[in-house]
């Protein structure tokens, strides 16, 4: 029985080098199950796509959407929400993408699990589609207090630790 303000979220895995990572949809779901539910945001039957893809691939909707070529970890694609919700038909909260070799090579350098960090991303990914942001450094204190608070539920160390930001 699934929770009721958990969003349906659908995984694609698009590249064969996740073929590496068995787990990775299952790691995926539980984390953006948790983020819906420790937010409390109102995803309930609402929508949203994973994309667990390469590096080539993200560079190239990088390039497209964010004008940077080179590959990135997550992409964010948030919907655009009509005014009215007609025909009953379920809110699209949009899509993430996911690149596996920056994944696993950010993992292998920060010496983190790749789980925990691909946990981390998937979060990072929703909260993007829920509306938040890290354009200003109160965002991004907004966004990383939330995304510590879910990954804890998780059990999954403070990700930022030890860090300085960098925007």
């Amino acid at each position: 029985m699934t929770h009721s303000n958990h969003p349906v979220t659908e995984v694609v895995i698009e590249a064969d080098c996740w073929q590496a990572e068995a787990a990775a949809e299952a790691i995926v779901l539980r984390a953006i199950e948790m983020a819906a539910e420790v937010i409390d945001a109102d995803t309930g039957a609402a929508e949203l796509a994973v994309m667990l893809t390469d590096d080539d691939h993200i560079q190239k909707l990088n390039a497209s959407f964010r004008g940077k070529d080179k590959p990135t970890n997550v992409l964010s694609f948030p919907a655009a929400q009509p005014d009215v919700q007609g025909d009953g038909a379920p809110r699209m909260l949009g899509d993430i993408a996911i690149a596996y070799q920056t994944v696993r090579r950010e993992a292998d350098d920060e010496d983190k699990p790749f789980d925990h960090h691909l946990s981390h991303l998937a979060v990072h990914g929703f909260l993007h589609l829920v509306g938040y942001d890290h354009e200003t450094d109160q965002e991004a204190d907004e966004m990383e207090d939330a995304e510590r608070l879910i990954l804890a539920r998780l059990g999954i160390p403070d990700p930022y630790a030890g860090q300085d930001r960098v925007n």
